[in-house]
């Protein structure tokens, strides 16, 4: 195998999921290919209904390191949280 490929990120949503998780990476020369390797590689036994495949140098994250200046902007905002609000006492369902 050659080094030379990109780096994938495969997220699958499993049979009883409603999100699709981070399952791993793979390398692989484009995404079809890869596609058809995160298959072979992370559902094996059948458990997946949905792959996704992602360039890895697409993928834009947060750094661990800069959390709390990050994150921040949204502690000042109470009213974000379901204890903000107080629940009438005729709702039954909520």
């Amino acid at each position: 195998m050659t080094t030379d490929w990109p780096l994938w990120e495969v997220f699958v949503r499993s049979r009883r999921g409603l999100a699709h998780t981070h399952a791993g990476s793979l390398h692989a020369p484009d995404a079809e290919l890869a596609l058809r390797n995160a298959r072979d590689l992370y559902t094996r036994r059948g458990e997946g209904v949905s792959i996704w495949v992602v360039p890895s140098v697409e993928i834009t994250a947060s750094s661990p390191d800069e959390k709390d200046p990050f994150f921040d902007p949204s502690a000042d905002k109470p009213y974000r949280h379901p204890t903000f609000y107080d629940i009438p006492e005729g709702v039954k369902h909520l």
